[in-house]
């Protein structure tokens, strides 16, 4: 129980709304924890359903996996573009050569 400065016990009333608050407070905590309890069961499952696994050091090789997959996608993408430019090229010069004639 805690006490003033001068020593004094506090009076009941205060006692009783120092109770209330902590007893609301308490009250709130434990809404908040099955509220997150419950957050977490669905995302759980929402990663089991998408990923196979809800697992974190599974879900993380599989992001890391997906990750270098979409490297090796952008790549390939990059050379099609870089490909598809030079033949670009070429034909416009060809045309152009041809014009020249």
């Amino acid at each position: 129980m805690s006490t003033d400065r001068s020593g004094a016990v506090p009076e009941i009333e205060a006692l009783t709304e120092q109770f209330q608050k902590l007893n609301k407070r308490k009250i709130e905590s434990e809404r908040d924890l099955v509220n997150a309890e419950q957050n977490l069961n669905e995302l759980k499952q929402q990663a089991r359903d998408e990923y196979g696994t809800d697992q974190l050091d599974a879900l993380k090789e599989k992001l890391e996996q997906m990750k270098s997959e979409n490297t090796r996608k952008r790549a390939e993408y990059h050379q099609s573009l870089v490909q598809i430019e030079a033949e670009l090229q070429k034909i416009e010069t060809e045309h152009h050569a041809t014009d020249a004639n």
